[in-house]
């Protein structure tokens, strides 16, 4: 990826950590133009937004807080974690699960 790249799909890759939504509008957006980076950081996010709803939804059966706790708190940090690197213009995977998404959705925005 060459800085020229980067800049152009700074914007697209900041916006689909923001919600869920952010998501599916940064794909949309980045279907256009194709960017790599963009395109990285979007899997990141789909990959993690999917992953914290379908956990969301186990833990959810839970009664206590420690677990709900910890569980947002581990999602909090991995989605600052590609957060920040999207802003800093870094293509880094988020830990433990960064290279599975990169995976999984290969194709995604190709």
């Amino acid at each position: 990826m060459t800085e020229k790249e980067i800049e152009a799909g700074k914007t697209y890759a900041i916006v689909s950590y923001l919600t869920i939504f952010g998501t599916i509008i940064a794909f949309f957006l980045n279907n256009e133009t194709k960017n790599t980076f963009a395109s990285f950081h979007i899997r990141q996010a789909l990959g993690l937004w999917l992953t914290f709803f379908a956990l969301g939804y186990i833990v959810g059966s839970f009664d206590s807080w420690a677990i709900s706790s910890g569980f947002y708190l581990f999602f909090v940090v991995l989605f600052i974690y590609g957060f920040i690197n999207a802003v800093r213009g870094k293509a880094l995977a988020v830990p433990l699960v960064g290279n599975l998404y990169q995976k999984i959705f290969a194709n995604l925005g190709r």
